[in-house]
């Protein structure tokens, strides 16, 4: 007999006609080139959207941008919230995929460094970790990173790992806090084959605090017979609907060559169930001649009542800007 599988949600978005609504802007110096990576919470009566700005030189660093709640397209820049670390350290060439969350009365911020020293994805070498009190501008706690890209098991030797996904709070077995941070393995080396240049998987690690993470697991890997999600999988981003965890995340495959963002369902966060084919894929590539027309990725997620918003990147990683579209929740279905 089949074990019980948990059903996918089947989330119907609409795109907001408006889009792109945060664009890079040519007259800045911070994200003249590009707007990529969204990360959404709410704080009080606003949205604040963390993400991560390309500068003329090809540099990125952690920008924000915020909108009130009943008017989630009109941005206002903020500026750079955390700048590049210095040469030669983890974060030195790039800072990309923030992640934001409170601990107590002080925020921290995770986010993907760049060193420049490594080929492809390899030169994504660490998750490292700022704080603040106001979430409004970061220091870093160290030039090292938090987490680095050979923790799990089954990719001893990899360099590579970036972020893009989410923390869950939990509780421990004495009952007190226990936190999930999902993330991306990056384990591609660089080849002319796409297969091996691109490749990532989805892993989780766990903590008490913040800021310690270990028990690093593999939950996600490309499927070979999925031609959407069959060269990498990546962004897990993880919250809890009910008695079950919900998952958007990304997939590179032959279909498109490029991302689109699919969805998952589980019973534990760790044993993630995908449906068959590509019966999972949630939001495909726009239509042609639009800002998304090749590629969608890296969403955010916020709840809206009866309804999900989430705020994503199209072509180019982040290079026509980021974008947001709503789905009515309709409860479990499968």
């Amino acid at each position: 007999m089949l074990a019980k599988q948990p059903p996918l949600a089947r989330w119907t978005w609409l795109r907001n006609p408006a889009n792109p609504i945060l664009k890079p802007d040519p007259e800045s110096l911070y994200d003249c080139r590009s707007c990529m990576n969204p990360f959404v919470i709410r704080v009080e009566d606003q949205y604040r959207v963390y993400y991560s700005g390309g500068d003329a030189g090809g540099r990125q660093r952690i920008c924000l941008a915020t909108a009130p709640v009943d008017r989630p397209t009109e941005f206002n820049r903020r500026g750079v919230v955390l700048d590049l670390g210095r040469k030669g350290d983890f974060d030195g060439k790039w800072c990309v995929t923030p992640l934001v969350r409170r601990f107590g009365d002080r925020w921290h911020l995770y986010y993907t460094g760049n060193d420049g020293g490594g080929l492809g994805l390899q030169s994504f070498c660490g998750i490292g970790l700022a704080v603040s009190q106001d979430g409004l501008g970061f220091r870093r706690l160290s030039t090292d990173p938090v987490i680095t890209g050979d923790r799990v098991r089954e990719f001893p030797k990899n360099r590579g790992v970036a972020g893009g996904g989410t923390i869950t709070e939990e509780r421990g077995p004495d009952g007190a806090p226990a936190y999930r941070l999902y993330y991306t393995l990056t384990v591609g080396t660089k080849n002319p084959d796409v297969r091996l240049d691109q490749e990532k998987h989805c892993a989780v690690a766990h903590s008490r605090d913040g800021l310690r993470w270990t028990d690093h697991r593999l939950i996600m890997s490309p499927r070979p017979e999925v031609a959407n999600e069959d060269i990498a999988v990546a962004g897990p981003v993880v919250w809890r609907e009910e008695n079950l965890y919900r998952m958007l995340y990304c997939g590179i495959g032959s279909r498109w060559g490029f991302y689109s963002i699919s969805e998952a369902a589980s019973f534990d966060g760790y044993a993630w169930h995908r449906g068959r084919g590509d019966e999972n894929l949630s939001l495909a590539p726009g239509p042609a001649d639009s800002w998304e027309n090749q590629m969608v990725e890296y969403p955010a997620v916020i709840e809206e009542g009866n309804l999900l918003r989430i705020y994503y990147c199209g072509n180019g990683y982040g290079k026509t800007g980021i974008g947001t579209a709503t789905s009515v929740r309709t409860g479990k279905r499968g």
